[in-house]
Parts: C-alpha cells; structure tokens; sequence
C-alpha cells in the first residue's frame, strides 16, 4: 500500500484525484496540500522515519514555490533520506522543454500531462505499492 501526496494550486484538480484515487485499493493514504513548503518541512522533520509518502504528483505551476524549486529541494532531501521519494509531474503544459527539463531530476519517474486518467494514477499506485512491499 503507498501513500501518496498531491502538491496543487487548483482545489478542482485536487477533487479530481480525489475522485480518481476512490476505492483505489493500492492507495493506503493520499494526503493534498497547495503549498509544497509544507511538504519539505515535513519531509525534512521526518527524514529517518518510515512515515514518508512513497509518491509525490507534482504541478509545476504554482504561485508560492513553483514545482522546479520543490524539485531542487527534493533532489537534496533525497540525497540523505532514509527512503527516496518518487515524483509524477502533474502539468497542464505540453510545451517540450518542461518534459526535457524534468529528466534532469532523479526523483522524477514521469510527466504527465492533464487531465489524469483512473488507468494512469492506479499503474502508478500499484507500482508504488510493489516497491514499498520491495523494500521490506
């Protein structure tokens, strides 16, 4: 079972992974937030523990700090953590060089664009879940 985080700035795309994620079996917990700062902190405060989420969806466009920043940040916290966190960008933009900028990051495992799909968030659960269940 993974638990997962949804960093956005839109409560409708928010409500559609909520939506997306029901009944979702391999999904144990989603936590939503719109500030990814609040995610850092936690990770950062929980580094050595084993109650870091196993899979971040990340928007890109955000006011406070835009998801390239978060990245920058996660990729150190990751350097030195204790379970290393995946990302799925998350983005509206269909513009190339987004896409070809994410593969720069370690922690980013795909881009997709919006809208999701039921199909595509419950692949990446279940792929969560089985390197979760790996780990122990």
């Amino acid at each position: 079972m993974c638990k997962l985080v949804v960093i956005d700035d839109n409560p409708t795309d928010h409500y559609i992974m909520q939506r997306l994620l029901h009944n979702n079996y391999n999904c144990e917990q989603a936590t939503y937030t719109f500030d990814g700062q609040l995610v850092l902190d936690y990770l950062n405060e929980n580094k050595n523990t084993d109650t870091l989420p196993d899979v971040i969806f990340l928007d890109l466009d955000m006011p406070e700090l835009t998801g390239w920043e978060f990245l920058d940040e996660l990729e150190s916290f990751n350097n030195g953590a204790k379970k290393n966190v995946q990302v799925h960008i998350m983005s509206s933009s269909i513009r190339s060089a987004d896409v070809f900028h994410s593969k720069k990051y370690a922690c980013v495992n795909s881009f997709m664009t919006k809208p999701l799909s039921r199909e595509l968030i419950n692949k990446v659960c279940e792929q969560a879940s089985l390197s979760s269940q790996s780990a122990f």
